[in-house]
């Protein structure tokens, strides 16, 4: 099972960007889907998760500019981000809960994002 995240780059302040966090592998089911965001200097941080449901969270600093989202069928995760923020600039990464044969959290690799002002 692997998590591929993508859609990073270099955007000015006030600018908007989509990442995508592709699963592949033998996948029984995924849970909880969540976004983490690490600074330099920084711990990382959760940013947004969204439950198999669909119920969503967002830490304070992203909230009502970020929105969580995913699809079942592919599967995908998703980060739309607008209004973005030099102090958004980090490495983006996520994160499932994924039930092969037993449920395990995975990782897929970070997206640099870059907010210039």
């Amino acid at each position: 099972v692997q998590l591929q995240a993508s859609g990073g780059g270099l955007v000015q302040a006030g600018g908007s960007l989509r990442l995508s966090c592709a699963a592949s592998g033998t996948i029984f089911s995924i849970g909880s889907m969540r976004w983490y965001r690490q600074a330099p200097g920084k711990q990382r941080e959760l940013v947004a998760a969204i439950g198999s449901g669909g119920i969503t969270n967002y830490a304070d600093s992203v909230k009502g500019r970020f929105t969580i989202s995913r699809d079942n069928a592919k599967p995908m995760g998703y980060l739309q981000m607008s209004g973005l923020k030099p102090e958004d600039t980090a490495v983006y990464y996520c994160n499932a809960d994924i039930v092969v044969r037993i449920t395990r959290t995975y990782w897929g690799q970070g997206t640099l994002v870059t907010v210039s002002s």
